[in-house]
């Protein structure tokens, strides 16, 4: 378990810890907004994947992210922890307005399904070929096309999705695009959707995004 050590009631951003591997696009979605609001932590790595794996310590779905908390709690998952980390400092990333957050919070939510789907299709193809569900991959590749088409649609021909400022949509439809070039280079989204391609740039451009790039 982390060792915790209470200090100051107001100082939760001090005392932080996020628990996750720095490829998985979840993890990124967290590191990026830590990194926007210049909210200081500690960055825990710790894999669900392994055999002594400490996650369920944190989440007991096995999960990441988990952000432990000032109090020494846990929460997650990734959508639940971008909303706690954009009210204690200070709001900007998840819109007042209740038709702009619904909008900025499903395209969270989309992001967040792309990348479901997207794993989900890649864990299925490291099976033994035999044991391969080919319409269950297929099933998983149509969300994920399905998803690069309405953040497209979505985006038009806005600067970002959150209009003349990037929201949360932004950072978790970013961080999943991004994570599909990492593990499946062969989805050509830049090229089939023109203007996914210059909002991609403008992310990338920002330091959070260039301080995060998994290796």
């Amino acid at each position: 378990m982390l060792n915790y050590t209470r200090r100051s009631p107001h100082d939760r951003s001090l005392l932080m810890k996020l628990v996750g591997t720095k490829a998985s696009p979840y993890v990124r979605k967290i590191r990026v907004i830590l990194a926007e609001k210049n909210l200081p932590h500690e960055f825990v790595e710790e894999s669900a994947w392994t055999a002594d794996t400490k996650v369920p310590t944190f989440n007991p779905l096995n999960k990441v992210p988990a952000l432990v908390m000032d109090d020494g709690e846990a929460i997650y998952d990734s959508t639940v922890i971008s909303e706690y980390l954009d009210a204690i400092s200070g709001g900007g990333l998840v819109p007042p307005d209740p038709a702009q957050r619904a909008r900025a919070r499903r395209n969270e939510a989309l992001g967040n399904g792309l990348a479901d789907a997207g794993i989900t299709a890649r864990l299925e193809g490291q099976r033994d070929k035999a044991k391969q569900e080919e319409a269950w991959i297929k099933r998983q590749m149509g969300k994920v096309h399905a998803a690069i088409d309405a953040i497209s649609r979505h985006l038009g021909s806005q600067q970002y999705l959150g209009g003349a400022r990037p929201n949360v949509g932004d950072i978790g439809c970013a961080c999943a695009l991004f994570w599909l070039e990492f593990r499946m280079p062969d989805i050509k989204w830049r090229e089939t959707h023109a203007n996914l391609k210059g909002w991609a740039e403008r992310m990338e451009s920002r330091p959070s995004f260039r301080a995060t790039i998994p290796s």
